[in-house]
């Protein structure tokens, strides 16, 4: 498999040394006093905000301070065709950073910031999708004065990396079994085959494909995530989706283990009540588990779609949130795993960490595999865009390379991406009715 070149865009180490005034105003307070904050802006993305530390004007920046992240662009190949797009009012495409004194938000419709000054710093994006390239790093003046002595200073660090990655796009709605296309520029090749089915509830069998005699032992392990909310009422359950290779040998799997329940006195999943999904991949002629994704339907205006993803070390070891956010229920969005960037599911930026593990796995075969080593490989981990509700969703998937190193590695991911974006289905209030595909004659059509 051939990856697609991508370009990681950072922006970190942010810093901010404010002279103290002679005869300072009564309504000013100073930035040592009162965090900072700026917006960033780069042409065709969504606008991003991050706090700005103060710095004691008497210290030095340190040569050696290892990257605080602000703020992450990811960029397509198509994203740097456009930005370097000559325009009539700037010969190179920039970066701009507004700085603020004060707390971000507002009172009364009022902004509370108060601009400090403006940072443009020009971007030559040409050969960054194989060579690292550092567009600054170091102090700026901000602000009206233009003495050194008496202007306020910025600290910043731009720079962009090569961050290839793998595309996926499901040719159809997962629950209508699709073929699944790596995606090359313009060129499209099938790499897995999508097989929606219900998971018998009375034995708990998967029903995956040519693992349709599925182990006892795997039978039980799912067994003890679903039985205990099984319970009459409104539900959603026993979806499983299996993902083959073209030879026709199963190679991932996403199962609903933890039914989707409409809570008391509501028709909604609730966040205290979640539905669940384990990730699964083969190993030792049985399934095993590689991941938990949960969902549920968020309350009030944003009425979207949050979810929690884990990653499953092994039956013994805790497991290891990688993703928690919300995405919304009617336009969709992206859900998103960035080990030790920002991401954003549409526009807001979310800062998410991530506890590197003590061990490793000794290979990719080993069925603790995927998303390891955390120490080594930071940043971008994968993507997946989905639709909203009612919508045809055919879910695109960017996986970092640095996180496929087999078949049953990219498989995995796009069983992740399948559970997103049927979870979008599963958390519909009650009092929608659901597309036939995903009913079946063990479960009531709502209408």
């Amino acid at each position: 498999m051939d990856p697609c070149p991508f370009v990681r865009l950072t922006v970190g180490n942010l810093a901010l040394k404010i002279p103290v005034a002679s005869k300072p105003a009564r309504s000013v307070v100073h930035p040592s006093l009162s965090p900072c904050f700026c917006k960033i802006k780069l042409k065709n993305f969504p606008l991003q905000t991050a706090v700005v530390p103060y710095f004691p004007r008497e210290n030095q920046f340190p040569d050696n301070q290892q990257q605080t992240l602000a703020a992450t662009f990811h960029l397509s190949k198509a994203d740097i065709d456009k930005l370097a797009q000559k325009s009539i009012f700037s010969a190179k495409p920039c970066l701009k950073i507004a700085v603020y004194t004060g707390r971000r938000g507002s009172t009364c419709g009022v902004n509370s910031g108060c601009l400090l000054g403006k940072v443009s710093v020009p971007l030559d994006l040409a050969g960054t999708e194989s060579k690292a390239c550092v567009f600054h790093n170091g102090w700026i003046s901000v602000g009206k004065e233009t003495k050194k002595d008496s202007s306020a200073r910025f600290h910043l660090n731009v720079k962009a990396e090569p961050d290839p990655r793998f595309v996926f796009q499901f040719d159809g709605e997962p629950e209508c079994s699709p073929q699944v296309f790596q995606i090359r520029g313009n060129i499209r090749q099938p790499v897995f085959t999508c097989k929606f089915s219900f998971r018998n509830t009375g034995d708990r069998n998967q029903g995956s494909g040519s693992l349709r005699s599925e182990p006892s032992s795997s039978r039980r392990w799912l067994s003890s995530f679903g039985s205990e909310r099984e319970r009459l009422g409104k539900e959603r359950k026993g979806w499983s989706i299996t993902v083959h290779d073209l030879s026709g040998s199963p190679v991932a799997a996403a199962s609903m283990v933890t039914p989707f329940v409409a809570s008391p006195g509501s028709g909604r999943v609730s966040r205290s009540n979640p539905g669940s999904w384990l990730i699964l991949r083969p190993g030792g002629g049985t399934w095993k588990p590689w991941g938990r994704l949960e969902a549920w339907r968020e309350r009030g205006s944003s009425d979207g779609l949050g979810y929690r993803f884990e990653l499953i070390p092994d039956m013994s070891a805790a497991a290891i949130v990688l993703a928690e956010s919300t995405l919304s229920s009617s336009k969709g969005g992206k859900f998103v795993i960035d080990l030790g960037g920002r991401s954003g599911s549409n526009g807001r930026v979310t800062p998410r960490s991530a506890t590197s593990p003590a061990c490793s796995p000794r290979s990719s075969g080993d069925f603790r595999y995927g998303l390891w080593p955390f120490a080594v490989h930071q940043g971008f981990v994968m993507s997946a865009g989905v639709e909203g509700e009612g919508k045809c969703s055919k879910p695109r998937v960017e996986v970092s390379v640095q996180h496929v190193n087999c078949t049953e590695d990219a498989a995995a991911y796009v069983a992740l991406a399948a559970a997103v974006d049927l979870s979008i289905d599963a958390c519909r209030l009650f009092s929608q009715r659901l597309r036939k595909e995903l009913c079946n004659h063990h479960q009531e059509l709502l209408g």
